[in-house]
């Protein structure tokens, strides 16, 4: 095995799923009846500081990604609109819903026969469709997720969006109440962790400024790539070089990916077996080699954020879980 891992730049377009900036958002509601839609005048400020109003509470909605889909339908709102799906939908009440591509790839045809009033997608990967969205009448709200915090931020705006306010707070004291609970039963002395990021040949560190890696920190791990340096397009993830994995010596190894996640593991510890010094490592001789679902890691889970934090703090402290 070399000693730096190869990436591809396709796989990175997936990890960008989850990237953004903060946001500052707000609201105006002239309106002493803010509930209903046709009174309703609401000006937000997405992740990207575009200011956009709209005249009513969005009865059509488009999500491009799953995240974005859980916190529509947790604030009590749907979509006529969803990502494409190789299994069934992220959310069971979705499950009829006409599949309309990805933040990756815009199936702006079937966008436009939906004839949405908001187009929901990442910032930055989506600015591009500013102009097409923009073109068949319809609003594009850029949003994302590189924490906890930044999903958090997101059900705020879009709890504003649908006039759901109250909920929106509820939610994220919920979330806010978990990270409390988890807290409690975190040991001060953390775990080791390496979360790669891995499709089959190709495989890299997610870093702390990540949301996965922000997730293992906020759950009680520590994550033993924090100190290399993010690649310069992409600084939420680092090459794995396997030197430093090896003199880290992780207690666990988490991998995260978008493919098949048994051929993923199998490619991954091939790569391991062909390089000795791999069996050196305390999570291969411990067999603590973890494969993460693709529907809680490498993607915003959205509210299910905290059942992210629940699967790798039962991982790390199966005693206090």
């Amino acid at each position: 095995m070399k000693s730096s891992l190869l990436w591809s730049s396709a796989l990175l377009l997936f990890v960008m799923t989850g990237c953004s900036s903060a946001a500052s958002t707000n609201v105006t509601t002239p309106s002493a009846n803010a509930a209903t839609a046709q009174q309703a005048s609401i000006t937000i400020t997405d992740f990207a500081k575009r200011q956009i109003a709209l005249t009513q509470i969005p009865q059509r909605i488009i999500a491009l990604s799953n995240g974005d889909m859980d916190i529509i339908y947790a604030l009590g709102g749907t979509v006529v609109g969803r990502p494409n799906s190789n299994g069934p939908a992220v959310v069971s009440a979705a499950e009829q819903v006409e599949q309309i591509g990805s933040t990756h790839e815009v199936d702006l045809e079937k966008i436009t026969f939906l004839q949405p009033d908001v187009v929901l997608g990442n910032y930055p990967m989506n600015e591009k469709d500013i102009p097409a969205i923009e073109g068949i009448g319809s609003k594009l709200i850029l949003t994302g997720a590189n924490s906890i915090q930044d999903i958090q931020t997101q059900i705020t705006l879009f709890g504003q969006l649908l006039q759901q306010e109250t909920k929106a707070k509820q939610l994220n004291k919920q979330i806010q109440d978990h990270i409390h609970t988890l807290n409690s039963k975190t040991s001060t002395a953390k775990p080791n962790v390496l979360l790669v990021y891995g499709a089959p040949g190709t495989y890299m560190a997610a870093l702390p400024n990540s949301l996965s890696g922000n997730i293992l920190e906020v759950a009680g791990g520590h994550n033993i790539a924090a100190n290399l340096p993010g690649l310069q397009n992409f600084p939420q993830y680092a090459q794995l070089n396997t030197e430093q994995v090896v003199q880290a010596n992780p207690d666990y190894i988490m991998i995260m990916t978008h493919g098949n996640t048994d051929e993923v593991k199998a490619g991954f510890l091939k790569e391991m077996q062909n390089n000795p010094a791999w069996n050196s490592i305390k999570a291969v001789q411990n067999n603590q080699v973890e494969v993460l679902p693709s529907t809680l890691f490498g993607t915003n889970p959205g509210t299910k954020v905290t059942d992210a934090l629940d699967l790798i703090h039962q991982i790390l402290y199966p005693e206090r879980s």
